[in-house]
């Protein structure tokens, strides 16, 4: 009841961060020291912010990190995680023959072993358990572990992972197999969004529901503990706040990392990708804890969240014509921006300068509270937010000075344009109208010549006579 009421508390503390927008802001500040890892990123959780990354686009073999993967996939298309699977050790047996059987992680599960599909979760996150991950995909891919694959990658294209490919459950090693510590982001941020995940992560020690007395007489002997030393109180390497999520070794790929911590109210995700196994001399080395640990400290001692930009700040002024008073409105953010900033660097130093007004010039009347344009904060070249802009008061408009300008507005128009050029079409036609009646009534009304029908008379014909 202690250890659920333990996942229970560390499940909510974990949780609360990933409630995020998908969009993660990025200002990637120098981190002092110098990091074993290749591949690196700093996230804070709270407002969805990488402070630091190094080579994060860079493809990496991800290694049993891809157990993060295999487990979205299996909650999302396994309705009953409490339904018993019987182990099958053919399922698996074929990746004893690996060229690289250093790779290989065990959680001691036997043929014939029953177990839920809950507890091969906690097997597989806790010590990589490739018995565990193979008999997860085999069994929810329905008996054919490629289609289950193909339900990993289509996930990935889902959420946003465009440079993953995966070809196992496991993590082994493969080199068609590539992520980047970006990515792992993305998918870490998605899974810790299941409430159920984050317990099973941030668990440092589970014994299974199924105790199999038959092949494990010593209950507590049969216990899977984090492979993350980082959660162990009793380890040196031990970090106050941290909440496990997965670790990862390969021969070829070298010590992957991902974890989160939490320390007075802020919380940090950090990835570390293809640390060294061994140290200059041969020796092993757990240069992706020392690294964790690093970007931990960094992180929790070097950040505060500052007041960037006051509500009251006054940002610029806009021209207003037809005012009754003052000729301009002065703009101010419509919001107060805190960001976590680096307490190293000035926040003078971010540019105030990339203002979009919305209408160059405004007219009488304007309200106040009204969205004028928007700022851009910049440190750097990054963009780090967009804030819009409003009008900090009320600006009248004069009647004079609108009725003035209506007049004047109404002669320049394009309608009293076109009402000058009808105009001008109906007089011409009405004076062609008239003078076309004038000329049919004066036709109408001239008098006309009489004539009269007499027959001529011969003269001569008539003197005869």
């Amino acid at each position: 009841m202690k250890n659920k009421l333990i996942a229970l508390m560390s499940a909510v503390t974990i949780a609360v961060p990933f409630l995020q927008p998908a969009d993660t802001q990025a200002i990637n500040f120098t981190m002092k020291g110098t990091l074993n890892s290749d591949s690196a990123i700093v996230v804070n959780l709270d407002c969805n912010t990488i402070i630091h990354e190094k080579n994060a686009d860079k493809k990496q073999l991800p290694g049993p990190l891809v157990n993060i993967m295999t487990a979205v996939v299996c909650m999302e298309n396994c309705p009953d995680l409490t339904k018993e699977i019987t182990i099958n050790e053919d399922v698996y047996s074929y990746l004893y023959n690996t060229e690289y059987p250093d790779d290989l992680r065990y959680g001691n599960i036997l043929d014939g072993d029953v177990l839920t599909y809950n507890d091969l979760l906690y097997a597989m996150m806790l010590t990589s358990s490739v018995e565990a991950a193979e008999t997860i995909a085999y069994h929810v891919g329905g008996e054919d572990v490629s289609v289950f694959v193909e339900m990993m990658n289509k996930k990935a294209a889902e959420i946003g992972m465009t440079s993953t490919n995966f070809t196992n459950a496991t993590g082994m090693y493969n080199a068609e197999q590539y992520t980047t510590a970006r990515d792992m982001m993305i998918l870490t941020q998605y899974a810790l969004e299941k409430s159920h995940f984050v317990d099973i992560c941030s668990t440092y020690a589970y014994t299974p529901s199924v105790p199999n007395f038959d092949r494990h007489p010593i209950a507590e002997n049969w216990c899977w503990f984090h492979s993350n030393i980082m959660m162990d109180s009793e380890n040196d390497n031990y970090y106050a706040g941290v909440k496990g999520i997965k670790t990862g070794n390969l021969e070829l790929g070298g010590r992957n990392i991902v974890t989160t911590a939490s320390k007075d109210g802020h919380n940090y995700l950090v990835i570390g990708m293809r640390a060294p196994i061994n140290d200059k001399d041969g020796n092993t080395a757990f240069y992706h804890i020392d690294d964790a640990k690093q970007m931990l400290d960094w992180a929790f001692n070097n950040f505060s969240y500052e007041v960037i930009l006051a509500e009251t700040a006054e940002l610029g002024e806009l021209p207003v014509d037809l005012a009754d008073g003052n000729h301009y409105v002065l703009a101010r953010p419509a919001e107060e921006v805190s960001l976590l900033w680096y307490n190293e660097v000035d926040s003078a130093l971010i540019s105030m300068d990339n203002i979009t007004w919305y209408n160059k010039k405004l007219q009488a009347p304007v309200k106040k509270g009204e969205v004028l344009g928007r700022v851009t904060l910049e440190y750097s070249g990054e963009k780090l937010a967009d804030v819009e802009l409003i009008a900090v008061s009320d600006v009248e408009r004069s009647a004079l000075k609108y009725n003035t300008h209506a007049a004047k507005m109404f002669f320049k128009s394009s309608w009293f344009k076109k009402a000058i050029y009808l105009a001008c079409i109906l007089t011409g036609i009405y004076i062609l109208l008239c003078v076309y009646a004038y000329v049919v009534f004066k036709s109408r009304s001239k008098p006309l010549k009489p004539m009269y029908a007499v027959p001529k008379v011969d003269k001569k014909k008539e003197n005869k006579k």
